[in-house]
């Protein structure tokens, strides 16, 4: 269905506008015409057809719609009302056009699980089973509410380690940068004085001048090499052989594989809370949280940990086999599996982790600036000293 904007004459002849779903114009003024309006003009809404399948909405984005739709839900505003509402609330044309899709849908008789299920790409996995569960519940605005601050604190955990790495990545590219800048420019034309005196030249000074010399010639080939190695790189991210494979590597890598499972482990428990606070069951909620993870290695190993539950085994066991949970984790859900309280104890158990990781974070970042200003520091030497031994020698033979 596509969404029209339309401006019509009410039965009193007032002029009034609005919006509605219809399969095309000639349905569209159909319907118009039996709410006893007569239509003056239509316009279809730009980004209001399928093609807002291809569509994502950014983690913002979905909490602030969530939280609204929430607030209205619970107000007690019928659902296709509040989602009305929030699409004319929202200043983007692809925001609204999304959701009043959706509202189309609901308006046909669907859940609204099933009207976001259309919108893969919009509406994750774990966003379309919670809002089912409410649904199910009959606590459809509580959940909402949930889902919101949840989607919120992912997005503020993204957005704290993304920013403890802009300072790292700026220094490193700098520094590549000024060295590059000093061996394609800067070297050749000092060096090459003592090039044109004819003598004898240290072992570092030759290295040099080759080093700089293979940059200025090989360069455009260097480019086209790394962008072949980054071409063929993603290609293989596409492979799902491949894809395994430098997962399975990742892990492996140290400081970045711990760093890695930390993640990991703290987007499961964050995950299966949520979950578990909706009424999901364990075993359902146990397969969307393995799906959520990133990393294809430890996904398998999360879904064995759900397979081990729906034959009867206790979650921790299974967890504890995976080898993914720090033990910190395992011992908070082990307890929460004892109390019944195993959604409290998972939330707690994502919010230590975390923060664990945040720390662990910032003291790799803090390690990581004075190691590179130490590299920087001795490329820039080791420059000098090539440049200044030529002048040396000079020295001692007119002496």
């Amino acid at each position: 269905m596509t969404t029209f904007d339309y401006r019509a004459h009410d039965a009193h002849g007032r002029v009034c506008k609005g919006r509605l779903e219809a399969d095309g114009p000639l349905h569209a003024r159909q319907l118009l015409r039996e709410r006893g309006l007569w239509p003056l003009k239509l316009n279809a809404r730009e980004g209001a057809g399928p093609r807002l399948r291809n569509d994502r909405l950014g983690a913002a984005e979905l909490a602030l719609l969530t939280l609204q739709l929430s607030t209205l839900v619970q107000a007690g505003l019928p659902l296709e009302e509040a989602l009305d509402a929030v699409a004319k609330q929202s200043s983007r044309r692809k925001v609204a056009g999304l959701l009043s899709a959706v509202r189309s849908r609901v308006m046909e008789g669907h859940a609204l699980a099933m009207a976001l299920s259309m919108f893969p790409r919009a509406f994750p996995e774990l966003f379309r089973a919670t809002v089912a569960a409410g649904e199910r519940s009959g606590h459809l605005g509580e959940v909402l509410e949930q889902l919101a601050a949840y989607t919120q604190a992912r997005q503020a955990s993204r957005q704290k380690i993304q920013m403890a790495l802009v300072y790292p990545l700026i220094l490193m590219l700098a520094s590549v940068a000024i060295v590059g800048f000093l061996l394609g420019f800067v070297v050749p034309d000092v060096v090459k004085i003592f090039v044109d005196s004819g003598q004898p030249l240290p072992w570092l000074t030759q290295a040099l001048i080759g080093v700089s010399n293979g940059l200025r010639e090989h360069f455009p080939w260097l480019i086209f090499g790394l962008a072949m190695l980054a071409g063929l790189w993603r290609w293989s991210l596409r492979k799902a052989t491949w894809r395994l494979h430098w997962h399975r590597l990742a892990l492996n890598v140290p400081v970045m594989g711990d760093v890695l499972r930390a993640v990991e482990a703290a987007r499961f428990a964050s995950t299966l809370a949520i979950l578990g606070r909706s009424a999901v069951p364990l075993v359902d909620a146990l397969e969307i949280a393995a799906a959520v993870i990133g990393n294809l290695k430890i996904r398998s190993r999360m879904v064995d940990v759900a397979r081990s539950v729906r034959e009867g085994a206790t979650l921790t066991r299974g967890l504890e086999l995976s080898g993914d949970i720090p033990p910190m984790m395992l011992h908070m859900i082990a307890s929460g599996e004892r109390a019944g309280e195993l959604d409290r104890m998972l939330a707690k158990a994502a919010e230590q982790q975390e923060n664990s990781l945040a720390a662990r974070i910032a003291l790799v970042v803090s390690l990581f600036e004075p190691a590179m200003l130490v590299v920087m520091g001795g490329v820039v030497l080791l420059i000098v000293m090539a440049i200044l031994l030529p002048i040396l020698s000079l020295n001692q033979l007119v002496n």
